[in-house]
């Protein structure tokens, strides 16, 4: 079952996604949480480190990625150097709370080191690492984490993270796997910007057309807890294809 959620603009989506991962920091003694890249993301973390000290308790989150650009982390295109930038230079989270993937290692070994720390780090069930929250973003092509339309076998991938390649620039990329977001707890779409309109007007009304041609159609979590925290240009489809 979707949730829908969509706001007026990317600053109120900040807001509105920030009320539920509070509601849901509180209802745990800790919480794990895989990350996404992207301009949204930006958005939001600039909100969290604007937010008093106390609003939020960093120690009781652990944070993951659900991707990784295969560069170092001070690289321009790093995410982990994205949430430092913006987040963590600015909040009280504990080094031991963040495990990066290190995009600066060769991508198949850093894919199975990782995928090894997932294991040792979250709960698991039938051998799957369980986080509480995924965190996705979802290119215009219809991607999400790093996996992409034209390597759509990586998403059914017996591994807990893959080595990807980005269809263009053939950049390699380290990602979670459809198994391990698919088994996450709460996983939830963070969507802002009138050219992704097309695609989530595709992926939420013909669901099945979808899922045969864009990874981001495979997010079905086993839970039913799929969030759509979308602005209203992202869903101008949507609100209009009544």
């Amino acid at each position: 079952m979707k949730k829908i959620q969509i706001s007026h603009t990317a600053e109120e989506l900040s807001r509105t996604f920030t009320e539920w991962f509070k509601e849901q920091l509180s209802e745990k003694e800790s919480i794990t949480i895989a990350l996404s890249g992207g301009s949204t993301p930006t958005l939001l973390f600039d909100y969290w480190a604007s937010l008093p000290e106390e609003e939020i308790n960093w120690r009781k989150v652990k944070f993951f990625w659900g991707d990784e650009r295969c560069v170092p982390p001070d690289h321009e295109e790093s995410n982990y150097k994205m949430t430092k930038q913006h987040l963590f230079d600015f909040v009280s989270v504990p080094e031991e709370n963040i495990f990066r993937i290190m995009g600066e290692e060769e991508a198949s070994a850093e894919a199975a080191r990782y995928g090894k720390l997932l294991q040792q780090e979250l709960q698991s069930k039938n051998g799957v690492p369980l986080f509480d929250i995924v965190m996705l973003g979802m290119g215009d092509d219809g991607h999400t984490a790093s996996i992409f339309p034209h390597q759509m076998e990586l998403w059914e991938s017996d591994a807990n993270c893959v080595a990807a390649t980005h269809p263009v620039s053939g950049q390699q990329r380290v990602s979670l796997t459809g198994r391990v977001i698919n088994a996450a707890h709460n996983v939830v779409f963070l969507i802002t910007g009138a050219n992704k309109a097309e695609k989530v007007n595709e992926i939420v009304t013909r669901p099945e057309e979808a899922e045969k041609k864009y990874p981001a159609a495979r997010v079905q979590p086993e839970s039913g807890n799929l969030y759509w925290f979308m602005d209203q240009q992202a869903a101008q489809m949507l609100t209009t294809a009544d």
